[in-house]
């Protein structure tokens, strides 16, 4: 998770009342915000009314909500809008042959978050969201990521605490290591209900120049139909071609 925000500077008291906001929020009140910010109800009254003026946050009936500005910022993110450019055909051509939910991931820190996410009528009810973010180490996408990492990364990620979002998530830091160490000999990574129940997902790691790990595919479905074994192929193949397509356009540049 991002750290916490300077509360000394005004940016850094702005940049905490945005925060503030869970994915569940549909609008916060005046009260919720000076609540969880913990700074003076004046001032976020002050600089909640700023943030409306520059179209960061919108005023409503109920109080206040995120505005579609921070939407137009997030897609002129430069990496995240190239990346997903590239990678839209491969994620379509991926769920055409799945009909599966299929994520394009990449690590931020020590969490994968999610870029995109493409899923129909049957998509599995899972935890993520476009713009969301999960732990590394209890998701395929991150495992696949963390595989092809730096060794002190994987230090960092295996030696500080796991968080153990179900019964099945691994937090042994020996377990985690083998299974890291198969990702690289086999190309994919699994994720068996460890992010949440009912869920099971594969994944395959985008690789860049020196196989440098810039995002990963996966397809996720309900664990009592999906069997990921079967799409071990398809993206494998989806991840190398996304990959292929990434290093020929970063020797353009």
């Amino acid at each position: 998770m991002p750290g916490p925000a300077n509360l000394d500077t005004v940016l850094g008291k702005a940049v905490t009342i945005l925060r503030s906001f869970r994915p569940e929020d549909q609008a916060l009140p005046l009260a919720e915000l000076v609540r969880r910010t913990e700074l003076h109800k004046a001032t976020v009254h002050r600089l909640a009314g700023e943030l409306v003026a520059n179209r960061l946050l919108d005023r409503v009936d109920s109080g206040y909500r995120l505005s579609g500005g921070l939407f137009e910022l997030g897609m002129l993110a430069s990496l995240e809008r190239s990346l997903l450019e590239m990678a839209m055909p491969f994620l379509q051509d991926l769920y055409e042959r799945t009909h599966e939910t299929v994520h394009l991931g990449i690590r931020d820190g020590h969490d994968v978050v999610y870029v995109a996410k493409i899923g129909g009528h049957r998509q599995a009810n899972a935890p993520s969201r476009t713009g969301g973010r999960i732990p590394l180490h209890c998701s395929a996408i991150g495992k696949a990521l963390l595989a092809y990492s730096d060794p002190e990364l994987q230090r960092e990620v295996l030696s500080a605490p796991m968080a153990r979002r179900t019964p099945h998530t691994v937090v042994a830091p020996g377990i985690l290591r083998k299974q890291l160490t198969k990702v690289v000999e086999t190309g994919v990574a699994f994720e068996r209900e460890e992010s949440a129940l009912g869920i099971t997902c594969v994944a395959a790691p985008v690789l860049g120049r020196d196989d440098e790990p810039v995002a990963a595919i996966s397809v996720t479905g309900p664990t009592s139909r999906f069997r990921p074994e079967m799409h071990v192929s398809a993206v494998r193949a989806a991840a190398a071609s996304l990959g292929s397509t990434y290093v020929r356009r970063d020797q353009l540049r």
